[in-house]
């Protein structure tokens, strides 16, 4: 496949006048061909207008169309795979390994989402048959499903070019539900973007997609995103990235006359509580696994740990953990501007009062690849800084030391909200486990006992979300089935005669779904 070097508006190429970007290999600050223009705000409305016409058609597709859809998807970014995974590492800097395993994610999250549209249960088909001799009063015949919100924008991340971006969990999880989607494509890592984009576009001519169903724009996120977000045909948005991006879409999109929901991905520094008995019985094996999922991909996951809770009375934790970070290098990490924030955020905790450096891994001058950083703390300073929970992108980390159970459980009660919570314990921590629980429940997405929480699993009971600012809504999920969910709603059928009922409540199922008749669940 030929990378051709342009948005794509409904299938076809657009070339903008609106300014110009270039990769850029971030190991060695080359810029790589070719130039990709910039479209305007007439592009951008061309678009959202584009995926509105296309959306009466394609949410009238059946399940196993869509599904067929996904899976072209899929077929056509495996073909381009070579192209795919060497442009990335150009643009990126991230291993051969990594990205291939990326890309496989990618795909496995198309095909798993078109395996839920064959089972149907997002649907929520629920059936309530007439009672026409009900006493005191008949009740009507009353039927549910969840129909699509609409076309959705969707804002490629800079830390997963393929996994979450152009046909990442976002944009796969709302063509699943019946959406048309407009993605943002994110500058710095154009070429990629690019290529995938015309993946998604050919796939969609062979599986007969209205010509809207997928479109990218490249563009300023200042004039194009906040354009899309507020674009009256758009009805959700899908983000990842800063906090300060997210936030600013939130308010552009509930200040709409018609406010829209945002599912951004924001913010968390995932805390890791180590209780005494598990420090006991391997403090060096505890640091080095901290140590390998703090720095994996230059600690730019949103699920490295960067923040570790042991006893005050530790057995060698941070000694351990500060040996094994000096000896460990950087990583090229993914753009100029990421590595600047990642060093002035060590310069911050360095130098706030009452933080101590523990230790720094090695540098590779020129590279984007600043040091690892450990830091130490207590609770007191921990709970009257909250600078101290803004996140860190990147491999640094603080260890605060806690007294006992009730100082830890008053540091944990002051987070804010995170993607996952970390659990190192064993069987003689069980009550000390059992008095953090609830506080986790409420703060987290997602509680791991005894591993690491670098890696998410894509399947049915994947939470990757959590509470503000983590995410802007606790209720969701941005990897798993359940991601589907967000971007569809209920509506009700109340007598509707039978010839005129969509096929999903039609008594005979053409489609097979799983249905709730009567208060019954039926397969």
């Amino acid at each position: 496949m030929t990378l051709v070097a342009s948005s794509i508006i409904a299938g076809q190429p657009v070339t903008g006048n609106a300014g110009q970007v270039r990769g850029i290999n971030p190991a060695t600050g080359e810029s790589l061909d070719p130039t990709f223009t910039f479209v305007d705000e007439a592009a951008v409305d061309q678009a959202a207008e584009a995926a509105w016409q296309a959306f009466d058609i394609y949410r009238s597709t059946s399940p196993e169309q869509r599904a067929a859809f996904l899976e072209l998807i899929a077929q056509y970014i495996e073909a381009d795979k070579d192209r795919i995974v060497e442009r990335a590492g150009l643009e990126t800097g991230l291993p051969q390994g990594r990205l291939t395993g990326e890309l496989g994610r990618t795909t496995g999250q198309l095909r798993a989402f078109a395996a839920e549209l064959r089972i149907g249960a997002h649907q929520e088909i629920r059936i309530n048959t007439a009672q026409p001799d009900r006493l005191p009063a008949p009740s009507p015949d009353l039927r549910q499903r969840q129909i699509p919100l609409g076309p959705v924008a969707v804002f490629g991340a800079s830390n997963f070019p393929l996994a979450f971006s152009t046909a990442g969990g976002d944009t796969a999880s709302a063509l699943a539900a019946g959406c048309p989607v407009v993605v943002k494509a994110h500058n710095a890592h154009p070429g990629t973007a690019a290529l995938v984009g015309q993946a998604v576009t050919l796939a969609a001519t062979e599986a007969g997609m209205p010509a809207g169903v997928f479109s990218q724009l490249f563009g300023a996120g200042s004039s194009v995103g906040q354009r899309l977000v507020a674009h009256h045909r758009i009805k959700a948005v899908g983000f990842t990235g800063s906090r300060g991006a997210g936030i600013a879409l939130m308010k552009t999109a509930a200040a709409r006359p018609e406010p829209i929901p945002v599912y951004a991905e924001m913010s968390s520094i995932n805390p890791v509580v180590i209780f005494p008995g598990a420090l006991s019985t391997g403090a060096q094996d505890l640091a080095a696994g901290f140590v390998s999922s703090l720095t994996m991909g230059s600690g730019q996951f949103c699920t490295n740990p960067g923040l570790i809770f042991v006893p005050a009375k530790d057995s060698g934790f941070v000694d351990a953990a500060g040996s094994t970070l000096a000896s460990t290098d950087g990583q090229t990490m993914l753009t100029t501007g990421i590595c600047g924030s990642y060093f002035e955020g060590v310069v911050r905790l360095a130098e706030t009062p009452g933080i101590t450096a523990v230790s720094a891994g090695k540098e590779l001058p020129g590279r984007n690849a600043p040091a690892p950083a450990l830091f130490l703390t207590d609770t007191d300073t921990f709970r009257s800084v909250p600078d101290l929970q803004e996140e860190i992108f990147g491999s640094a980390a603080l260890v605060v030391q806690y007294r006992d159970e009730p100082d830890l459980v008053f540091a944990l009660e002051t987070l804010q909200g995170q993607l996952t919570a970390t659990v190192h314990a064993v069987e003689e921590d069980s009550s000390e486990v059992q008095a953090i629980m609830p506080v986790l429940e409420r703060k987290v997405g997602r509680i791991l006992f005894n591993g690491w929480p670098t890696g998410v699993e894509v399947n049915d009971s994947m939470v990757h979300g959590g509470p503000f600012p983590a995410t802007s809504d606790s209720r969701t999920t941005s990897v798993g089935s359940l991601a589907i969910y967000r971007f569809q709603r209920p509506v009700s059928y109340q007598n509707i005669p039978s010839n005129l009922l969509p096929e999903a409540l039609q008594d005979a199922n053409p489609w097979g779904l799983p249905r709730r008749v009567d208060g019954s669940l039926q397969s």
